[in-house]
């Protein structure tokens, strides 16, 4: 794909997201709880957690569409409540229901949000947005015609109109294709080569390795936040596969035995994470062979992020059990 530079940004020095003890509380709930982060200029940054641990009102309030309960944010040095206006312009948000008007095509969708934003020569720009986003051939297609793929192209482009030097995605491959979601990965890879600034959401893990450094939250704080290869190095244990006869059946028996082993289910396959390699495997083994499953397969395993954040809110929830 080419690189027609829709941006045009550069990365500057200094972070680009500075937040101090963020907070956002909805009656007793602690959405946010005291959040302490820095985002550097030109980054990918990637949040992840379960539902519930506060990504999106995280995003929600670096875009100052909702106010901290305490502490404070500053975006390219703006104070996010104070500053607000003048980080309308910088900032590019795309939520989790973006609202495309269906009964309008691709070009007038695009030219809607230039006209929201105030961007009165917006022609040249937006056919740089279509060729980036290889929505040109479609640009007089309805909106409410477009695929899953296509809508979430078209909404990037709608919130690229006012060149951003920060775009906050959230979510936005969520039920998408593959295919579609491969596809969104390369554009966001072109707009990183333009110099912005990208802060996303996912509940893919996945994609989540693809980030320049990731951020694990759970119960609305920021448990760690680093390089995707620094956060597999705080595992601890060993990772060893297991293709069995029987998954499920594997799986619930040895959750129920509690050996010591953290078990984890992936497809067809179980993920063991033990301390002792050889003696827990071994319980494992004899284990199985008691309830009559046949182990066809074991290897050991680098950890994925998947793994670590697994064990990570794990950790999290056992520091708050009382």
């Amino acid at each position: 794909m080419s690189d027609p530079s829709p941006v045009g940004a550069k990365p500057e020095p200094g972070p680009a997201v500075e937040t101090f003890g963020l907070a956002r509380h909805f009656g007793d709930i602690r959405a946010v709880d005291g959040l302490d982060l820095t985002i550097h200029s030109g980054e990918m940054f990637g949040l992840v957690g379960p539902d519930g641990a506060g990504k999106t009102t995280s995003i929600r309030l670096l875009c100052g569409l909702l106010p901290p309960s305490s502490g404070g944010a500053r975006v390219f040095g703006r104070d996010i409540v104070r500053e607000a206006k003048s980080l309308k312009r910088m900032i590019g948000y795309l939520s989790q229901k973006f609202s495309l008007y269906g009964d309008l095509t691709i070009d007038e969708n695009i030219e809607f949000f230039a006209q929201i934003h105030g961007v009165s020569d917006f022609k040249d720009r937006r056919n740089e947005l279509l060729a980036f986003t290889r929505l040109e051939p479609f640009r007089k297609r309805l909106a409410e015609r477009l695929s899953g793929g296509m809508r979430q192209k078209l909404a990037l482009a709608c919130t690229l109109i006012h060149t951003p030097r920060i775009v906050l995605l959230d979510e936005p491959t969520t039920g998408v294709d593959p295919v579609s979601r491969r596809d969104f990965w390369k554009i966001l890879s072109g707009l990183l080569k333009t110099g912005i600034t990208i802060v996303m959401t996912t509940p893919y893990l996945d994609e989540a390795e693809r980030c320049s450094r990731v951020g694990l939250m759970h119960r609305g704080r920021l448990v760690v936040a680093d390089t995707p290869r620094n956060l597999k190095s705080l595992m601890k244990g060993t990772v060893i596969e297991i293709v069995c006869s029987e998954t499920r059946r594997a799986f619930r028996a040895l959750k129920e035995a509690a050996l010591g082993a953290e078990v984890q289910l992936f497809g067809d396959r179980l993920n063991l994470v033990v301390g002792d390699a050889d003696r827990d495997l071994a319980a494992v083994e004899a284990l199985l062979r008691r309830e009559g499953i046949e182990i066809q397969d074991r290897r050991t395993l680098p950890p994925s992020l998947e793994n670590v954040f697994i064990s990570v809110t794990r950790s999290a929830e056992s520091e708050v059990s009382p």
